[in-house]
């Protein structure tokens, strides 16, 4: 980085409710059906009636049925979150005797211990989550298959002629798509939801993970909800591993498909030597409106911020992996500039600079209407002015940043928790069940506290390089200690991975050394986690054989998964049917287990939630050890390694490692005024 920059130095010393029944009664079987049936009624679910809102003006034909009126719930209402099993009993002991007005129950016997009905509620509960979450599954198979979906608007099912029909009635870049439902597999995504867009706002789509975020994404690119015929769609999707062996500026040219056209229809009538009666001054025209002389640099531009140089701007897509797929069909995507740009979680696979390149790529230039899905905090508030919340089967728009967002729902859930206090002191009164009380979802992470080792530092490379396939890394001196943070960063391909396996022990160097403490424990968390786990066994039996001391006791297995959020239905389901969040999960509670002294995390948040991502930046704060981080989320390494006295920044680049003279606040300030200065001159 020039000025700020230097050789790496070793860290030395631095550490741097229901009623209660009567108990006086006698033997009655039919008494205790009675209490056992009023206890299953207790649980069953109410669907509720939406109210009608015609979308599709040709389809005044549709069948009309009463409905009853419709009051959405508040933002914490029927939160998406693990059910709560420990306020069902809040009700007061010393309520008043329901009033005579009311049957009495007459029991003889005993009524059954209010723990044991309590134990079969929560049994039926998690019998009901178990069901959900096997339907999923079932349904999984069918999401990518437009046709799997079933979409009704205002209770009638949408029919390709409808979706026909509102296109070309709505000839306009807004559009709403009102009361409308979802279902795949049997499975309901959404329920009595309305859509607003408004051309040239930047959405951020947010949400629980697997709840159908992605899923809306693809009903607007496949039109399965209708979208005006003129608007233009495009999708980017998590992974598109689709190969080509046109060199990857062609690629990114031929994404725009009209200019693709016009560019063959004059190659074709150029070479045949016949003007088409003027269609080639026709078509120059049409050429000229789509900026064709300059389409090549601007999309060689776009190559350069996603990180792409002239060699690699050169070279078949085909010969890119997976990660730099996605970059060449963002880079298509961006270069097109839709009408409607879909993207989701377009910061995967990203390096920390190609992301700050895109926030300010969306945010400054960037001409189309934008939905977003990602996990990253920075990049929404950077990026959006309105916060859709995918909750509950509905969708909550919010003005402003993601920060914005935070701040409403904190007011709404003290607004929530207010108006429960007043509905369950009611229900004491009355000697009424109250209602459940609202839990935000929530994940704790937690790594041990590990074992002091004798001499520092933990972990040192002294003159380390390792080389392969025309690649090499060389002269790297450093060295890890207790309580130390490095922030690792670096463009992609330059080597970050290579460094954190040479640091984890994984590859020895082919030049210089490696020393480390003979009792050091080091947890490695890789980009490439899932290649590790055995698919045919359960996240519990996968514990139990990785930990040994675990083998007889399944319990504590299952209590670690919980904590870092693996939900109990989960834990005895095989591997291969866990979300790559849910694998993510299973791998960070198996290095928690194992008591690390030293954490090397290669994109951790690739896969997890905001949640989870809060909960690791809290844990990774409060670990004794010392942590190394290959990231692009600059919140969480702003949160992990920005402390002065305790955090260095390490860069990856030239084939070297090199310590920066800073903070990494004050490195990710410096890059994005570069990033700006390079665009201004654009």
């Amino acid at each position: 980085m020039g000025r700020n920059s230097k050789k790496v130095v070793a860290a030395g010393e631095r550490l741097t409710p229901h009623a209660r029944v009567t108990e006086s009664s006698a033997a009655a079987n039919q008494s205790v059906m009675l209490l056992k049936d009023q206890s299953a009624r207790s649980l069953a679910a109410v669907k509720p009636k939406f109210s009608a809102a015609p979308l599709v003006s040709k389809a005044k034909d549709a069948r009309s049925k009463p409905t009853k009126s419709f009051q959405p719930s508040s933002y914490l209402a029927g939160i998406d979150l693990p059910p709560s099993y420990d306020d069902e009993d809040d009700v007061d002991e010393h309520a008043a005797k329901p009033r005579a007005s009311l049957a009495p129950v007459d029991l003889n016997v005993a009524a059954p211990p209010r723990k044991e009905v309590k134990k079969e509620e929560r049994r039926k509960l998690e019998a009901a989550a178990r069901a959900e979450s096997a339907a999923r599954e079932a349904a999984a198979a069918l999401w990518d298959d437009p046709d799997a979906y079933v979409v009704t608007i205002s209770g009638r099912v949408l029919t390709a002629a409808d979706s026909a029909a509102a296109a070309s009635a709505a000839n306009a870049r807004d559009f709403v798509v009102e009361d409308f439902d979802v279902s795949v597999g049997g499975v309901t995504l959404f329920e009595g939801v309305t859509l607003r867009v408004s051309h040239g706002r930047r959405y951020g789509l947010v949400g629980p993970n697997g709840k159908g975020k992605s899923t809306l994404l693809k009903l607007l690119n496949w039109r399965k909800l209708p979208v005006p015929r003129n608007t233009r769609v495009m999708l980017v999707v998590q992974e598109d591993n689709s190969k080509d062996e046109r060199p990857v500026i062609e690629v990114v040219l031929a994404a725009d498909e009209e200019l693709a056209k016009l560019l063959a229809e004059r190659d074709e009538l150029e070479a045949s030597g016949d003007s088409g009666n003027g269609r080639l001054s026709k078509v120059y025209d049409e050429l000229t409106l789509l900026g064709w002389e300059t389409a090549r640099a601007r999309a060689s531009k776009i190559l350069a911020g996603l990180g792409f140089d002239q060699a690699k701007q050169a070279r078949p897509a085909r010969s890119f992996s997976g990660g730099w797929i996605k970059r060449i069909a963002l880079a298509g995507a961006l270069f097109v500039q839709p009408t409607l740009l879909l993207l989701d979680e377009p910061t995967n696979h990203l390096d920390l600079q190609a992301v700050l390149w895109l926030e300010e790529y969306l945010s400054a230039q960037c001409k189309s209407t934008l939905i977003v899905v990602s996990h990253e905090e920075g990049f929404l508030n950077s990026v959006c002015d309105e916060i859709i919340h995918l909750q509950d089967k509905k969708l909550h728009a919010y003005r402003g940043s993601f920060d914005s967002f935070v701040s409403a729902y904190e007011q709404k859930k003290v607004k929530a928790m207010k108006e429960h206090e007043k509905l369950a002191k009611a229900a004491r009164k009355g000697g009424r069940k109250a209602p459940k009380k609202w839990h935000d979802y929530s994940v704790e992470f937690h790594f041990a506290v590990p074992t002091e080792l004798p001499g520092r530092p933990l972990l040192r490379l002294t003159g380390a390089g390792f080389s392969y396939d025309g690649f090499k890394l060389y002269g790297v001196d450093a060295d890890i200690s207790m309580g130390q943070r490095v922030a690792v960063v670096g463009p992609n391909g330059s080597g970050k991975s290579t460094l954190l396996k040479l640091l984890a022990g994984e590859i020895a160097p082919t030049e210089g050394e490696a020393r480390r403490s003979h009792k050091l424990r080091i947890g490695f968390y890789t980009q490439h986690f899932c290649d590790s786990l055995p698919k045919d066994k359960s996240a519990v039996q996968y514990l139990l054989e990785r930990h040994p001391h675990l083998e007889s006791k399944p319990g504590e297995a299952r209590a670690i998964l919980g904590k870092f959020g693996l939900p109990k239905e989960n834990h005895l389901s095989l591997i291969n049917k866990l979300s790559g969040g849910q694998k993510a999960r299973v791998v960070l509670a198996s290095i928690a287990l194992g008591e690390p002294h030293v954490l090397l995390l290669d994109e951790p948040t690739n896969n997890l939630d905001m949640q989870s991502i809060d909960a690791l930046a809290d844990a990774l704060d409060e670990f004794a050890g010392g942590v190394v981080i290959v990231s692009h989320d600059s919140r969480l390494i702003t949160r992990v390694c920005d402390d002065e006295t305790r955090s260095e920044v390490w860069v990856v680049q030239d084939g070297t490692v090199r310590t920066y003279d800073g903070t990494f606040s004050e490195y990710r300030d410096e890059l994005l005024e570069d990033i700006r200065m390079e665009m201004a001159t654009d």
